[in-house]
């Protein structure tokens, strides 16, 4: 009778248990499909040209040898390039983490312990009267020595650890493209601080040719006073347009001073003199850029690689939590030799011991955390989606600006040439009539403080052609190959 009730018992058991798994596999939620990504437009304006300068290697791109080799030697010891290779090595063990996962747990070890069980106990009265070897009792307490191995393993039944390992690998493949987006960005970065840093130059030496004018003329001008042929307020006009280019030479020193470290921080080495043509700009042309079309942005741009990865790899984690749901199957085993004492211990056939057990479980109490989890792989997916498309959005935007900005720039300098040559040519005029008193002294101060502003902004505006080229270049995601 009472063999019967834990018989119906048992069959009662594995009936709810069985139910249960299947209601726990019937409720999982169904993957939400994400929103498609808008394409981006065919062109950049009236532009259909596949030509595409970001194809060109950073070595072809620049033709200042001076410049060329601060990159070179900036991506052998820049300290982010070097900290971006420790986290690939860090992205790059966690696959192989994830990976170990799907095969068997394999360990060895041993054990070694005492049992001392009561008298009046199913175990302590069986023990008592019984010999564990020809007549000997089994000893009190009881020895237990055991070595051997263990083994554990989860079937992927669900693909659950295999789209974790996937997603791992598409973050090791983004954290090389962030090397490479780092890459990009250092190489604009050295570029365009060197550009403003020769830009500087040539307009600290158009400052230094100036002020031997204006002392010249300031000179004319105290000899015209001891002539009585103008007064001392002349004299003091002309001091202090001399002072105040003196003090422009000390703000474009500093600047100097200030582009030189960050170039000598970019490249990883103490303050030095930077090595460089400042008569690259001024007698060189901006590199020549192709555009291409805006499609060509998904396969150039680091970043907008970054994003796509981790969109794939944000769709694998949404599939891994989903998997959560369903019935998991664990397999463990174990085997080795097992005796209360040493001399025992390998007798093969008397010591030997092994254990073989599966089990499957899901989740019932706990599947608000579960479900939870799942609803936030699923916000993290949709996030990344919107990640991408605002990355890619933010290319063809970057392009678009310094595509205007270069056709401003070109008829700026155009511009700005005509009118330097003018106003020097004023500067000239004015100086031959205040010596001869045709032209009155604030006439030459405004004919030469205009064409010192005129030069400077021709060198900006050539220093920011070049600078442009630069960011289109990078934009287009250019510079890491």
């Amino acid at each position: 009778m009472k063999s019967r009730n834990m018989y119906r018992l048992t069959k009662i058991s594995l009936i709810a248990t069985i139910a249960a798994l299947f209601l726990s596999g019937c409720s999982v939620p169904k993957l939400v499909a994400p929103p498609d990504v808008k394409p981006a437009p065919a062109t950049y304006g009236q532009q259909s040209d596949t030509t595409n300068s970001a194809q060109i290697k950073w070595t072809e791109f620049f033709k200042d040898t001076n410049l060329v080799a601060l990159i070179d030697t900036a991506l052998l010891n820049n300290f982010d390039l070097r900290s971006a290779d420790q986290d690939i090595i860090i992205s790059q063990n966690d696959v192989l983490i994830r990976k170990a996962l799907l095969y068997p747990t394999v360990s060895a070890g041993g054990s070694l312990g005492l049992d001392k069980t009561g008298r009046y106990t199913a175990s302590g009265a069986g023990n008592a009267a019984t010999d564990i070897t020809h007549g000997h009792r089994v000893p009190e307490p009881l020895p237990d020595i055991v070595l051997g191995f263990k083994t554990s393993w989860e079937a992927d039944i669900w693909s659950k650890l295999k789209n974790s390992r996937k997603a791992a690998f598409l973050r090791y493949l983004k954290t090389k493209e962030g090397k490479n987006f780092l890459i990009t960005n250092l190489v604009a970065d050295i570029a365009n601080t060197y550009y403003d840093l020769i830009a500087a130059d040539n307009q600290l030496d158009v400052l230094t040719n100036t002020i031997k004018l204006q002392q010249n003329a300031l000179e004319v001008v105290k000899n015209q006073k001891q002539a009585a042929m103008t007064t001392e307020l002349a004299v003091k006009q002309f001091e202090a347009q001399v002072a105040n280019s003196k003090s422009q030479i000390f703000d474009i020193r500093q600047r100097i001073f200030e582009n030189e470290n960050k170039i000598n921080f970019l490249i990883g080495r103490y303050p030095r003199t930077v090595q460089r043509d400042k008569n690259a700009l001024l007698n060189g042309t901006p590199p020549l850029i192709h555009t291409g079309i805006p499609a060509q942005l998904l396969a150039n741009r680091p970043d907008i690689r970054q994003a796509e990865l981790e969109l794939e790899a944000a769709k694998l984690d949404v599939k891994a939590a989903r998997a959560e749901f369903y019935p998991s199957l664990g397999i463990s085993g174990a085997v080795g030799y097992q005796a209360f004492n040493p001399k025992y211990l390998f007798r093969p056939l008397e010591s030997l011991a092994f254990s073989l057990a599966g089990d499957i479980s899901a989740p019932i109490i706990n599947r608000g955390a579960i479900k939870a989890e799942f609803n936030k792989a699923n916000a993290t997916q949709l996030m990344a989606l919107y990640d991408y498309q605002k990355t890619i959005l933010n290319g063809y935007i970057e392009v678009s600006n310094e595509l205007s900005r270069m056709d401003q720039l070109d008829q700026l300098y155009g511009t700005k040439s005509q009118e330097t040559n003018l106003l020097n040519q004023s500067v000239d005029i004015s100086q031959d009539l205040f010596k001869s008193a045709r032209a009155d002294y604030l006439e030459i101060l405004i004919a030469q403080r205009d064409a010192i502003n005129a030069n400077l902004d021709k060198i900006d505006a050539r220093k920011n052609q070049f600078t442009t080229a630069v960011n289109i270049y990078k934009a287009l995601g250019g510079g890491w190959r």
